[in-house]
């Protein structure tokens, strides 16, 4: 059973997909950190001097009563609070790797077309006399030396 376990984790196919799960979660905390901290601030400038962030609801007060000027001290005092603002955050940090992930899979797909839509070029063709492979413009074979027609 180990034997069968270790191929399976030293198989490409994981390793590969392993690399990947890294690298998408340190995409994610770079696009995480795009959009609080670059393009979040920018946005709540323009709707008036607002963080998204802040954003939330007090469904019941905590130990120390409200008003409570962020999420975080609503929790520290125990209210519960639904902090729609951050679900605004993350739905914007997912359409923005969406997008970048249909780029890249939009970009990948043009080239599987351009490969299957450019066709093969042949630049060698058979002496009609000897059957040895020659160059497409030669006009006499280099083995049997034949004229060779123009075709």
């Amino acid at each position: 059973m180990l034997k069968e376990f270790k191929e399976f984790a030293l198989r490409g196919n994981v390793v590969d997909m392993a690399v990947g799960i890294i690298i998408g979660a340190s995409f994610s905390t770079i696009v995480t950190s795009l959009v609080s901290d670059i393009l979040m601030p920018p946005i709540g400038i323009l709707v008036g001097n607002v963080d998204f962030s802040s954003f939330f609801i007090v469904l019941k007060e905590g130990k120390t009563p409200g008003p409570y000027v962020s999420p975080s001290t609503a929790k520290a005092a125990g209210a519960v609070t639904i902090n729609y603002g951050m679900f605004v955050n993350t739905i914007i940090s997912f359409l923005i790797v969406t997008f970048a992930v249909f780029l890249l899979v939009r970009s990948i797909n043009k080239l599987k077309r351009q490969e299957q839509a450019s066709p093969a070029v042949i630049r060698t063709k058979e002496c009609p006399y000897c059957l040895s492979v020659i160059p497409i413009k030669a006009i006499r074979c280099a083995q049997c030396t034949s004229e060779l027609k123009e075709s």
